[in-house]
């Protein structure tokens, strides 16, 4: 009986010897770590840890506030092939193996296609040629003016039929049917200002601002090649080789530079099907870099080998450059070709760096999503998930942007 009380008593003076020992501030649950610890690990999270750390409880969620993703990259929207599926997928390069289903998106954005994505916004076409743009993650919504609403010489209606456009050009000629072509999407998250341009029919660029009722036709912008918008500029390069640069910073678009640019011709319809196995030119883009400098990308194609390739070419870096030299590396960034932009690539964001990534497409249909290695020349194709139980003939590039709220 005694050795048991004292045994007990050296029980208790232990306790109190624990208690001496653990620091008074120790918290005693996860959601009591402090601010200052939360924020460093915070900062060190990739996007997709982010989103799941700042949902644990209320204290980590208040902390997410205070600082941002340490990357946020972007992700593969893949829409499905029925325009009977309302929802998405979404695919992250940080996650290989993992999808992501959005919610019901509504009938009208089953069956309309996407035109350009800008963030988490999609500029959406439906089947009646009407324009709109729709938050991919909160489900917003915002109408554009009527593609007939035109503001310039060249005049458009809307026939009886609904679906048929009867077009008018500056000098009289008629055509009818639409097409928007080199479409472009900017908005800010914030504010919900936006710019969204688009070619109509190769006769001018047309473009609509937050509170515009109609569309703004740009002078001498007919034949065009491919569009840029970044950082308030939007780049624009005919058929012909006009290289051109417009400041929307202001009420009215401005041009600061312009240039020539070779172009060469391609049809790539015709080049697709020929068996030859010299590299044929299919598309020329426009691409500008993480810091401001704009480059004409070929993209090539072998048919007997079915192989690609491309030709990079600096055509402009803060000013005129009297050669647009041949480049053979994108240092540390990554090209997202059908956007028009290059990324910063590092080890931990799932981008390759000097690496072209490039949809394969037919018709309005992406088919894969491939990345190009500058260096080794190679061409794999990027998504290794199982395909067979979801059918994705349509992917776009996105930038997710979630609200902390």
């Amino acid at each position: 009986m005694e050795i048991e009380e004292k045994h007990n008593h050296n029980s208790h003076e232990h306790e109190h010897e624990h208690e001496r020992l653990r620091p008074r501030d120790t918290p005693k649950s996860w959601s009591e770590l402090p601010l200052d610890l939360l924020i460093s690990v915070f900062k060190r999270l990739s996007f997709a840890n982010f989103q799941r750390a700042k949902s644990v409880c209320s204290s980590w969620h208040s902390a997410s506030k205070q600082c941002t993703p340490k990357n946020r990259i972007h992700w593969l929207v893949l829409f499905p092939e029925e325009n009977n599926n309302n929802s998405c997928t979404l695919f992250n390069l940080e996650e290989k193996d993992k999808l992501y289903r959005t919610q019901d998106l509504g009938l009208e954005f089953a069956k309309s296609f996407c035109m350009e994505t800008c963030g988490s916004w999609l500029l959406m076409c439906n089947g009646m040629h009407n324009l709109y743009i729709v938050n991919l993650i909160t489900h917003e919504r915002i109408d554009l003016p009527p593609v007939e609403a035109q503001h310039g010489v060249t005049k458009m209606e809307r026939t009886l039929d609904d679906d048929v456009f009867r077009i008018t050009s500056h000098n009289g000629k008629e055509y009818k049917g639409i097409r928007l072509r080199s479409p472009v999407l900017w908005i800010d998250e914030k504010t919900r200002e936006y710019v969204v341009s688009w070619e109509l029919r190769g006769l001018c660029v047309v473009y609509s601002r937050k509170g515009d009722a109609s569309w703004n036709q740009i002078p001498e912008t007919s034949s065009c090649c491919d569009m840029v918008y970044r950082d308030s500029k939007l780049y624009f390069l005919s058929l012909f080789g006009q290289f051109r640069i417009f400041d929307f910073s202001g009420d009215i678009p401005q041009q600061t530079f312009q240039c020539g640019v070779i172009v060469e011709r391609f049809r790539l319809g015709i080049q697709l099907r020929q068996r030859s196995n010299s590299l044929s030119i299919v598309a020329t883009k426009l691409v500008v870099t993480v810091t401001g400098e704009v480059l004409k990308v070929e993209k090539l194609w072998r048919p007997r080998s079915e192989t690609w390739s491309f030709r990079v070419f600096k055509v402009y870096s803060s000013g005129f450059l009297k050669k647009h030299n041949l480049i053979y590396s994108l240092g540390d960034e990554s090209m997202l070709l059908d956007q028009g932009i290059t990324v910063l690539a590092n080890d931990t964001d799932g981008f390759i760096k000097n690496s072209v990534y490039l949809s394969v497409s037919h018709g309005k249909d992406v088919h894969d999503i491939f990345l190009f290695n500058l260096e080794t020349q190679k061409t794999e194709l990027l998504h290794k998930f199982d395909c067979s139980s979801v059918q994705f003939p349509r992917a776009r590039w996105f930038l997710p942007s979630f609200r902390l709220t």
